[in-house]
């Protein structure tokens, strides 16, 4: 399986780079990457859990995106998503597993993720804390120059809070990244009410 993960990895990889896709420069280095490191540390804090499965999630919950950021929601793309699991011979019990739990790590605005398998937890819980590495929310404002900063802030604040109370359910996710969650959302308006503490 790692040779086939390996081949799913360059086919994103090489889609992500496609001049139309709006975060071709950055998209694998700062943030799949990213996903990817925290998802195995994760696996190794969960051996239950199916790490193939995890990686496929990892390397795919954004491919709809990169193929057509227009039609990322639209079922067709998900079809998109497991033909190439197909063909790069994933088998296909697999695949329906994969497409089920990227359906449900998919709906969570609508359900409770902390109720999902362990690895769509720790799937959105690394996509989630990946946002909170490195340029990810800094980059938004380079690719949205025309915007005013008080809608670039409130959008930042936005998907900060949904990562935060839809994404993140693992609990040493968030004992980790709370800090830098709570920088990020003074980054995005949320200033405290005494800056030196009292």
């Amino acid at each position: 399986m790692d040779k086939t993960l390996n081949q799913l990895r360059e086919r994103v990889a090489a889609s992500a780079a496609n001049p139309s896709f709006v975060h071709r420069e950055w998209f694998v280095e700062w943030h799949l990457k990213i996903m990817e490191r925290i998802a195995l540390e994760l696996c190794g804090r969960y051996p239950e859990a199916d790490q193939n499965l995890v990686l496929a999630l990892v390397w795919l919950h954004d491919y709809a995106k990169i193929l057509d950021k227009s039609r990322e929601h639209d079922e067709e793309m998900m079809g998109e998503t497991t033909a190439l699991l197909a063909e790069l011979g994933f088998p296909e019990d697999f695949r329906e597993r994969f497409a089920s739990s990227l359906a449900l790590f998919e709906k969570k605005m609508e359900v409770d993720l902390s109720q999902a398998p362990i690895e769509v937890q720790i799937a959105s819980s690394s996509d989630a804390a990946s946002h909170l590495v490195g340029p990810f929310f800094s980059i938004y404002w380079r690719e949205n120059p025309n915007e005013s900063t008080g809608v670039l802030t409130e959008s930042n604040r936005q998907k900060l809070l949904k990562d935060w109370e839809r994404k993140i359910t693992l609990p040493e996710v968030r004992e980790v990244f709370r800090r830098r969650h709570e920088h990020m959302m003074e980054m995005a308006g949320e200033l405290p009410e005494n800056f030196l503490g009292e």
